[in-house]
């Protein structure tokens, strides 16, 4: 388990503790989470789960299949280079403490 907090455009901060295999989709839209809408599901067909992983962890990530690159070109708002799918992102205690910032829309 791992404790991922989710810090949304206006600055309102929610910390959720996600069971590990999660999505941080799952985790975001099963809490509450205002920002991460996962329309198709979690199935990395709409990009309406875009996120900004803290860019100093980053790199403790699996890089992006090249489906989730694709539809990050889809994104509503300004991609980053720090840019995923929360939905292609699972969770495991390894993620302990990560920060997910959300963009001001999904559409």
């Amino acid at each position: 388990m791992a404790n991922i907090t989710f810090i949304e455009a206006n600055g309102q901060s929610t910390t959720v503790n996600l069971a590990d295999g999660w999505s941080l989709m799952q985790g975001a839209t099963t809490n509450g989470v205002d920002g991460i809408l996962g329309e198709c599901g979690g199935s990395c067909a709409c990009a309406t789960c875009h996120c900004y992983v803290d860019e100093a962890r980053l790199g403790e990530l699996p890089a992006a299949s090249e489906g989730e690159l694709a539809m990050l070109e889809n994104v509503a708002s300004e991609r980053r280079p720090n840019s995923r799918l929360a939905c292609q992102i699972k969770s495991s205690a390894a993620l302990e403490g990560l920060k997910v910032l959300l963009p001001a829309t999904q559409e």
